[in-house]
Protein backbone atom coordinates (compact mmCIF):
# COMPACT_ATOMS: atom_id res chain seq x y z
CA UNK A 1 0.00 0.00 0.00
CA UNK A 2 1.54 3.33 -1.05
CA UNK A 3 0.32 6.88 -0.82
CA UNK A 4 1.83 10.31 -1.40
CA UNK A 5 0.40 13.11 0.75
CA UNK A 6 -0.97 16.06 -1.19
CA UNK A 7 -0.84 18.46 1.72
CA UNK A 8 1.97 20.59 3.07
CA UNK A 9 4.19 19.19 5.84
CA UNK A 10 2.54 19.26 9.25
CA UNK A 11 3.72 19.38 12.85
CA UNK A 12 2.70 16.00 14.28
CA UNK A 13 2.94 14.85 17.90
CA UNK A 14 3.22 11.08 18.41
CA UNK A 15 2.11 9.77 21.80
CA UNK A 16 3.77 6.46 22.68
CA UNK A 17 6.43 7.28 20.13
CA UNK A 18 9.05 4.64 20.95
CA UNK A 19 6.75 1.62 21.08
CA UNK A 20 6.54 -0.95 18.30
CA UNK A 21 3.87 0.95 16.35
CA UNK A 22 4.92 4.45 17.43
CA UNK A 23 8.49 4.02 16.21
CA UNK A 24 7.39 2.96 12.74
CA UNK A 25 4.84 5.79 12.56
CA UNK A 26 7.48 8.34 13.59
CA UNK A 27 9.96 7.15 10.99
CA UNK A 28 7.35 7.05 8.23
CA UNK A 29 6.05 10.56 8.91
CA UNK A 30 9.56 11.95 9.38
CA UNK A 31 10.67 10.45 6.05
CA UNK A 32 7.76 12.25 4.36
CA UNK A 33 9.01 15.62 5.52
CA UNK A 34 6.66 16.25 8.43
CA UNK A 35 7.93 17.85 11.63
CA UNK A 36 7.49 14.96 14.04
CA UNK A 37 7.65 15.37 17.81
CA UNK A 38 8.07 12.21 19.88
CA UNK A 39 6.34 11.92 23.24
CA UNK A 40 6.36 9.31 26.00
CA UNK A 41 7.38 8.61 29.56
CA UNK A 42 11.12 8.21 29.01
CA UNK A 43 13.39 10.69 27.25
CA UNK A 44 16.20 8.11 27.33
CA UNK A 45 14.11 5.49 25.51
CA UNK A 46 13.01 8.05 22.93
CA UNK A 47 16.59 9.18 22.36
CA UNK A 48 17.68 5.58 21.84
CA UNK A 49 14.88 4.69 19.39
CA UNK A 50 14.37 8.07 17.68
CA UNK A 51 17.51 10.19 18.09
CA UNK A 52 16.58 12.42 15.13
CA UNK A 53 13.35 13.71 16.71
CA UNK A 54 12.59 16.37 19.34
CA UNK A 55 10.95 15.00 22.48
CA UNK A 56 8.20 16.11 24.86
CA UNK A 57 7.79 14.10 28.03
CA UNK A 58 4.26 13.02 28.93
CA UNK A 59 2.81 10.25 31.08
CA UNK A 60 -0.82 9.91 29.98
CA UNK A 61 -1.65 7.90 33.09
CA UNK A 62 -0.84 10.97 35.22
CA UNK A 63 -1.61 13.82 32.82
CA UNK A 64 -3.50 16.73 34.37
CA UNK A 65 -6.01 18.62 32.23
CA UNK A 66 -3.77 21.68 32.35
CA UNK A 67 -0.83 19.70 31.00
CA UNK A 68 -2.33 19.29 27.54
CA UNK A 69 -1.84 22.96 26.64
CA UNK A 70 1.96 22.75 26.80
CA UNK A 71 2.06 19.31 25.20
CA UNK A 72 -0.07 20.41 22.24
CA UNK A 73 1.61 23.77 21.73
CA UNK A 74 2.24 24.36 18.02
CA UNK A 75 0.89 20.92 17.06
CA UNK A 76 -1.43 20.37 14.08
CA UNK A 77 -1.98 16.62 14.40
CA UNK A 78 -1.75 14.17 17.30
CA UNK A 79 -1.27 10.45 16.70
CA UNK A 80 -1.99 8.38 19.80
CA UNK A 81 -0.03 5.13 19.77
CA UNK A 82 0.13 4.90 23.57
CA UNK A 83 -1.37 1.87 25.25
CA UNK A 84 -0.83 -1.08 27.54
CA UNK A 85 -2.05 -4.64 27.49
CA UNK A 86 -2.97 -5.10 31.12
CA UNK A 87 -3.25 -3.31 34.44
CA UNK A 88 -0.03 -3.53 36.38
CA UNK A 89 2.75 -1.49 37.96
CA UNK A 90 2.68 1.87 36.19
CA UNK A 91 -0.26 0.94 33.93
CA UNK A 92 -3.93 1.76 34.62
CA UNK A 93 -5.86 0.85 31.48
CA UNK A 94 -8.99 2.83 32.29
CA UNK A 95 -6.93 5.97 32.82
CA UNK A 96 -4.63 5.40 29.86
CA UNK A 97 -7.13 4.18 27.29
CA UNK A 98 -10.27 6.08 28.35
CA UNK A 99 -9.80 9.14 30.57
CA UNK A 100 -6.56 10.32 28.92
CA UNK A 101 -8.03 9.91 25.43
CA UNK A 102 -11.19 11.78 26.46
CA UNK A 103 -9.05 14.65 27.80
CA UNK A 104 -6.97 14.61 24.61
CA UNK A 105 -10.16 14.87 22.52
CA UNK A 106 -11.40 17.89 24.45
CA UNK A 107 -8.04 19.66 24.28
CA UNK A 108 -7.70 18.93 20.56
CA UNK A 109 -11.25 20.08 19.81
CA UNK A 110 -10.58 23.41 21.53
CA UNK A 111 -7.48 23.96 19.38
CA UNK A 112 -8.67 22.57 16.05
CA UNK A 113 -6.13 19.72 16.13
CA UNK A 114 -6.75 16.48 14.25
CA UNK A 115 -6.38 13.28 16.31
CA UNK A 116 -5.49 9.89 14.86
CA UNK A 117 -6.23 7.22 17.41
CA UNK A 118 -4.54 3.81 16.99
CA UNK A 119 -6.94 1.47 18.77
CA UNK A 120 -7.42 -2.29 18.28
CA UNK A 121 -9.64 -4.52 16.18
CA UNK A 122 -12.50 -6.07 18.09
CA UNK A 123 -12.94 -3.46 20.84
CA UNK A 124 -16.38 -3.36 22.48
CA UNK A 125 -17.56 -1.31 25.48
CA UNK A 126 -19.15 -4.37 27.14
CA UNK A 127 -16.21 -6.69 26.48
CA UNK A 128 -15.17 -8.72 29.56
CA UNK A 129 -11.50 -7.90 28.91
CA UNK A 130 -10.49 -4.56 30.41
CA UNK A 131 -8.14 -3.92 27.48
CA UNK A 132 -10.90 -4.04 24.87
CA UNK A 133 -13.53 -2.33 27.05
CA UNK A 134 -11.30 0.58 28.04
CA UNK A 135 -10.15 1.03 24.43
CA UNK A 136 -13.78 1.14 23.30
CA UNK A 137 -14.73 3.75 25.91
CA UNK A 138 -11.75 5.86 24.89
CA UNK A 139 -12.67 5.65 21.20
CA UNK A 140 -16.28 6.65 21.98
CA UNK A 141 -15.18 9.56 24.17
CA UNK A 142 -12.85 10.80 21.44
CA UNK A 143 -15.61 10.75 18.81
CA UNK A 144 -17.99 12.50 21.21
CA UNK A 145 -15.48 15.22 22.10
CA UNK A 146 -16.01 17.23 18.93
CA UNK A 147 -12.42 16.74 17.84
CA UNK A 148 -11.54 16.07 14.21
CA UNK A 149 -10.71 12.43 14.90
CA UNK A 150 -10.02 9.27 12.92
CA UNK A 151 -9.83 5.91 14.67
CA UNK A 152 -7.77 3.09 13.22
CA UNK A 153 -8.22 -0.42 14.60
CA UNK A 154 -5.40 -2.72 13.46
CA UNK A 155 -5.48 -6.49 13.64
CA UNK A 156 -2.41 -8.49 14.65
CA UNK A 157 0.46 -6.16 13.72
CA UNK A 158 3.46 -7.84 12.08
CA UNK A 159 6.70 -6.19 11.04
CA UNK A 160 10.43 -6.65 11.09
CA UNK A 161 10.49 -5.63 14.75
CA UNK A 162 8.54 -7.68 17.26
CA UNK A 163 7.12 -7.15 20.72
CA UNK A 164 4.44 -8.75 22.88
CA UNK A 165 2.20 -11.03 20.85
CA UNK A 166 4.38 -10.95 17.73
CA UNK A 167 7.42 -11.87 19.79
CA UNK A 168 5.45 -14.74 21.31
CA UNK A 169 4.77 -16.02 17.79
CA UNK A 170 8.49 -15.94 17.00
CA UNK A 171 9.35 -17.65 20.26
CA UNK A 172 6.88 -20.44 19.52
CA UNK A 173 8.29 -20.75 16.01
CA UNK A 174 11.80 -21.07 17.45
CA UNK A 175 11.04 -24.17 19.53
CA UNK A 176 13.08 -26.98 17.97
CA UNK A 177 11.61 -30.25 16.67
CA UNK A 178 8.18 -29.85 18.32
CA UNK A 179 5.64 -27.09 17.64
CA UNK A 180 3.81 -26.22 20.86
CA UNK A 181 0.51 -24.44 20.36
CA UNK A 182 -2.70 -23.57 22.14
CA UNK A 183 -5.98 -22.33 20.71
CA UNK A 184 -4.80 -23.44 17.24
CA UNK A 185 -8.15 -22.67 15.58
CA UNK A 186 -8.39 -19.06 16.81
CA UNK A 187 -9.17 -16.77 13.84
CA UNK A 188 -6.52 -14.13 13.11
CA UNK A 189 -6.34 -11.29 10.61
CA UNK A 190 -3.05 -9.45 10.34
CA UNK A 191 -1.80 -6.08 9.18
CA UNK A 192 1.75 -5.21 8.30
CA UNK A 193 3.47 -2.60 10.44
CA UNK A 194 4.35 -0.69 7.27
CA UNK A 195 0.72 -0.64 6.10
CA UNK A 196 -0.41 0.55 9.53
CA UNK A 197 2.11 3.40 9.48
CA UNK A 198 0.99 4.25 5.94
CA UNK A 199 -2.64 4.37 7.08
CA UNK A 200 -1.69 6.72 9.93
CA UNK A 201 0.09 8.96 7.42
CA UNK A 202 -3.03 9.08 5.25
CA UNK A 203 -5.20 9.94 8.26
CA UNK A 204 -2.73 12.49 9.65
CA UNK A 205 -2.58 14.48 6.41
CA UNK A 206 -6.35 14.86 6.31
CA UNK A 207 -7.07 12.41 3.49
CA UNK A 208 -9.63 10.56 5.61
CA UNK A 209 -12.85 12.14 6.88
CA UNK A 210 -13.06 12.86 10.59
CA UNK A 211 -15.49 11.01 12.81
CA UNK A 212 -14.88 7.64 11.17
CA UNK A 213 -13.49 4.32 12.39
CA UNK A 214 -11.64 1.86 10.19
CA UNK A 215 -10.50 -1.71 10.85
CA UNK A 216 -7.05 -2.30 9.40
CA UNK A 217 -6.95 -6.00 8.58
CA UNK A 218 -6.15 -8.19 5.62
CA UNK A 219 -9.02 -9.83 3.73
CA UNK A 220 -8.12 -13.43 4.55
CA UNK A 221 -8.61 -14.98 7.98
CA UNK A 222 -6.05 -17.51 9.27
CA UNK A 223 -6.00 -19.91 12.17
CA UNK A 224 -3.45 -19.21 14.88
CA UNK A 225 -1.71 -22.48 13.96
CA UNK A 226 -1.35 -21.23 10.38
CA UNK A 227 0.10 -17.92 11.56
CA UNK A 228 2.70 -19.71 13.71
CA UNK A 229 3.59 -22.05 10.83
CA UNK A 230 4.00 -19.05 8.50
CA UNK A 231 6.37 -17.41 10.98
CA UNK A 232 8.37 -20.61 11.33
CA UNK A 233 8.82 -20.76 7.56
CA UNK A 234 9.59 -17.02 7.19
CA UNK A 235 12.23 -17.17 9.93
CA UNK A 236 13.93 -20.12 8.26
CA UNK A 237 13.39 -22.65 11.04
CA UNK A 238 13.04 -26.32 10.03
CA UNK A 239 9.52 -27.65 9.87
CA UNK A 240 8.38 -29.14 13.18
CA UNK A 241 8.39 -32.92 13.33
CA UNK A 242 5.41 -32.99 15.65
CA UNK A 243 2.76 -30.68 17.06
CA UNK A 244 2.04 -30.40 20.76
CA UNK A 245 -1.43 -28.91 21.25
CA UNK A 246 -1.86 -27.84 24.84
CA UNK A 247 -5.33 -28.33 26.36
CA UNK A 248 -7.32 -25.18 26.96
CA UNK A 249 -7.39 -25.69 30.74
CA UNK A 250 -3.61 -25.16 30.92
CA UNK A 251 -3.97 -21.53 29.80
CA UNK A 252 -5.51 -20.20 33.01
CA UNK A 253 -2.74 -21.36 35.39
CA UNK A 254 -0.12 -20.24 32.85
CA UNK A 255 -1.70 -16.80 32.69
CA UNK A 256 -1.94 -16.64 36.50
CA UNK A 257 1.80 -17.29 36.79
CA UNK A 258 2.54 -14.66 34.13
CA UNK A 259 0.28 -12.15 35.93
CA UNK A 260 2.11 -12.80 39.20
CA UNK A 261 5.47 -12.28 37.51
CA UNK A 262 4.23 -8.90 36.26
CA UNK A 263 4.46 -7.63 39.85
CA UNK A 264 8.20 -8.31 39.62
CA UNK A 265 8.40 -6.31 36.39
CA UNK A 266 8.21 -9.17 33.87
CA UNK A 267 5.78 -8.29 31.06
CA UNK A 268 5.17 -11.74 29.69
CA UNK A 269 3.15 -12.12 26.46
CA UNK A 270 1.34 -14.96 28.25
CA UNK A 271 -0.52 -12.71 30.70
CA UNK A 272 -4.25 -13.23 31.08
CA UNK A 273 -5.27 -10.37 28.78
CA UNK A 274 -3.15 -11.72 25.93
CA UNK A 275 -4.69 -15.17 26.43
CA UNK A 276 -8.21 -13.69 26.47
CA UNK A 277 -7.51 -11.72 23.29
CA UNK A 278 -6.27 -14.82 21.51
CA UNK A 279 -9.20 -16.87 22.76
CA UNK A 280 -11.63 -14.39 21.18
CA UNK A 281 -9.65 -14.06 17.98
CA UNK A 282 -8.26 -10.95 16.29
CA UNK A 283 -10.53 -10.04 13.40
CA UNK A 284 -12.14 -7.02 11.77
CA UNK A 285 -13.97 -5.82 8.67
CA UNK A 286 -11.64 -4.61 5.90
CA UNK A 287 -14.43 -3.33 3.62
CA UNK A 288 -14.88 0.23 5.02
CA UNK A 289 -11.15 0.91 4.59
CA UNK A 290 -11.19 -0.50 1.07
CA UNK A 291 -14.27 1.54 0.15
CA UNK A 292 -12.75 4.77 1.50
CA UNK A 293 -9.24 4.42 0.06
CA UNK A 294 -9.57 1.90 -2.76
CA UNK A 295 -6.66 0.01 -1.21
CA UNK A 296 -6.29 -3.54 0.06
CA UNK A 297 -3.93 -4.32 2.92
CA UNK A 298 -1.17 -6.85 2.37
CA UNK A 299 -1.96 -10.50 3.18
CA UNK A 300 0.07 -12.38 5.78
CA UNK A 301 2.45 -14.05 3.34
CA UNK A 302 3.29 -10.76 1.62
CA UNK A 303 3.77 -9.10 5.00
CA UNK A 304 6.27 -11.73 6.10
CA UNK A 305 8.08 -11.64 2.77
CA UNK A 306 8.45 -7.84 2.84
CA UNK A 307 9.61 -7.94 6.47
CA UNK A 308 12.79 -9.67 5.22
CA UNK A 309 13.28 -11.75 8.32
CA UNK A 310 16.81 -13.13 8.41
CA UNK A 311 19.50 -14.63 10.65
CA UNK A 312 19.37 -11.77 13.15
CA UNK A 313 15.64 -12.36 13.67
CA UNK A 314 16.17 -16.10 14.13
CA UNK A 315 18.77 -15.25 16.75
CA UNK A 316 16.38 -12.80 18.40
CA UNK A 317 13.63 -15.43 18.54
CA UNK A 318 15.97 -18.01 20.05
CA UNK A 319 17.32 -15.49 22.55
CA UNK A 320 13.80 -14.56 23.63
CA UNK A 321 13.00 -18.24 24.09
CA UNK A 322 16.17 -18.85 26.14
CA UNK A 323 16.00 -15.71 28.31
CA UNK A 324 13.51 -17.07 30.90
CA UNK A 325 15.55 -20.27 31.15
CA UNK A 326 18.76 -18.31 31.64
CA UNK A 327 17.26 -16.18 34.41
CA UNK A 328 15.71 -19.17 36.15
CA UNK A 329 18.99 -21.14 35.94
CA UNK A 330 21.01 -18.26 37.39
CA UNK A 331 18.53 -17.75 40.20
CA UNK A 332 18.49 -21.44 41.09
CA UNK A 333 22.29 -21.73 40.94
CA UNK A 334 22.95 -18.77 43.24
CA UNK A 335 20.12 -19.56 45.64
CA UNK A 336 21.26 -23.16 46.05
CA UNK A 337 24.88 -22.07 46.39
CA UNK A 338 24.02 -19.70 49.22
CA UNK A 339 21.56 -21.96 51.00
CA UNK A 340 23.90 -24.97 50.86
CA UNK A 341 26.71 -22.75 52.14
CA UNK A 342 24.59 -21.76 55.16
CA UNK A 343 23.45 -25.34 55.72
CA UNK A 344 27.02 -26.71 55.48
CA UNK A 345 28.70 -23.69 57.05
CA UNK A 346 30.98 -25.81 59.26
CA UNK A 347 32.50 -28.01 56.54
CA UNK A 348 32.76 -24.98 54.25
CA UNK A 349 34.66 -23.01 56.90
CA UNK A 350 37.14 -25.90 57.29
CA UNK A 351 38.73 -24.96 53.96
CA UNK A 352 39.81 -21.70 55.63
CA UNK A 353 40.65 -22.98 59.09
CA UNK A 354 43.01 -25.54 57.53
CA UNK A 355 45.15 -22.71 56.16
CA UNK A 356 45.24 -20.89 59.49
CA UNK A 357 42.13 -18.68 59.56
CA UNK A 358 40.56 -18.32 63.01
CA UNK A 359 37.31 -20.30 63.11
CA UNK A 360 35.09 -17.25 63.91
CA UNK A 361 36.53 -15.37 60.93
CA UNK A 362 36.16 -18.39 58.66
CA UNK A 363 32.53 -18.96 59.65
CA UNK A 364 31.73 -15.24 59.30
CA UNK A 365 33.27 -15.14 55.83
CA UNK A 366 31.32 -18.18 54.65
CA UNK A 367 28.07 -16.81 56.10
CA UNK A 368 28.60 -13.39 54.52
CA UNK A 369 29.21 -14.70 51.02
CA UNK A 370 26.38 -17.25 51.35
CA UNK A 371 24.00 -14.39 52.10
CA UNK A 372 25.40 -12.50 49.10
CA UNK A 373 24.67 -15.56 46.92
CA UNK A 374 21.07 -15.75 48.16
CA UNK A 375 20.57 -12.02 47.65
CA UNK A 376 21.82 -12.21 44.06
CA UNK A 377 19.67 -15.28 43.38
CA UNK A 378 16.61 -13.29 44.46
CA UNK A 379 17.66 -10.01 42.81
CA UNK A 380 17.88 -11.53 39.34
CA UNK A 381 14.17 -12.40 39.60
CA UNK A 382 13.22 -8.71 39.89
CA UNK A 383 13.13 -7.37 36.33
CA UNK A 384 14.14 -3.72 36.99
CA UNK A 385 17.48 -4.79 38.48
CA UNK A 386 17.97 -8.20 36.83
CA UNK A 387 20.70 -7.02 34.45
CA UNK A 388 22.63 -5.34 37.27
CA UNK A 389 22.26 -8.49 39.38
CA UNK A 390 23.85 -10.48 36.54
CA UNK A 391 26.80 -8.10 36.41
CA UNK A 392 27.14 -8.36 40.19
CA UNK A 393 27.22 -12.15 39.81
CA UNK A 394 30.16 -11.78 37.42
CA UNK A 395 31.95 -9.52 39.89
CA UNK A 396 31.35 -11.81 42.87
CA UNK A 397 32.47 -14.82 40.81
CA UNK A 398 35.73 -13.06 40.03
CA UNK A 399 36.20 -12.34 43.75
CA UNK A 400 35.60 -16.04 44.53
CA UNK A 401 38.07 -17.22 41.90
CA UNK A 402 40.74 -14.69 42.90
CA UNK A 403 40.34 -15.42 46.64
CA UNK A 404 40.40 -19.18 46.15
CA UNK A 405 43.48 -18.92 43.94
CA UNK A 406 45.21 -16.81 46.61
CA UNK A 407 44.19 -18.66 49.77
CA UNK A 408 43.16 -22.21 48.72
CA UNK A 409 44.68 -22.94 45.28
CA UNK A 410 44.37 -26.66 45.94
CA UNK A 411 40.64 -26.33 45.24
CA UNK A 412 41.44 -26.03 41.51
CA UNK A 413 42.52 -29.69 41.67
CA UNK A 414 39.40 -30.86 43.51
CA UNK A 415 37.93 -33.76 41.48
CA UNK A 416 34.41 -32.27 41.81
CA UNK A 417 35.63 -29.01 40.26
CA UNK A 418 33.97 -26.44 42.56
CA UNK A 419 36.02 -23.61 41.05
CA UNK A 420 35.89 -24.83 37.46
CA UNK A 421 32.08 -24.86 37.63
CA UNK A 422 32.09 -21.17 38.48
CA UNK A 423 33.39 -20.34 35.00
CA UNK A 424 30.30 -21.41 32.95
CA UNK A 425 27.99 -19.86 35.56
CA UNK A 426 29.95 -16.61 35.30
CA UNK A 427 29.71 -16.67 31.50
CA UNK A 428 25.94 -17.26 31.66
CA UNK A 429 25.64 -14.26 33.97
CA UNK A 430 27.70 -12.18 31.53
CA UNK A 431 25.53 -13.14 28.53
CA UNK A 432 22.10 -12.80 30.16
CA UNK A 433 22.02 -8.95 30.29
CA UNK A 434 22.08 -8.97 26.50
CA UNK A 435 19.08 -11.33 26.51
CA UNK A 436 17.27 -8.96 28.88
CA UNK A 437 17.46 -5.97 26.54
CA UNK A 438 14.05 -4.74 25.40
CA UNK A 439 12.78 -2.30 22.84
Amino acid sequence: MTHTPATAPKTILILGAYGLIGTEVCRTLHARGHRVIASGRSAASAAQALPMLPFRKADLSRMEASGWAALLDGVEVVVNCAGALQDGPGDDLETLHHHAVAALGKAAAARGIRVVQVSAAGVQPDHPTVFFASKARGDAALLASGADAVILRPGLVIGQSAYGGTMLLRMLAAVPLVQPQALPDTPIQTVSLADLAEAVAIAATGDLPGGHTFDLVEEQTHSLAEVIAAHRHALGFPQARAKLTLPRWTLKPTASIADALAHAGWRSPLRSTAIDVLADGVTGDPRPWQAQTGQTLAPLQDTLTKARLGPEHRLQARAALLMPLAVATLSLFWLLSGLIGLWQIGPAAEHLTRIGWPQPLAISSVAFWAVVDVALGLAVLYRPIAARACLAMVGVSLVYLASATLFTPVMWADPLGPLVKVLPAMMLAAVTPALLETR
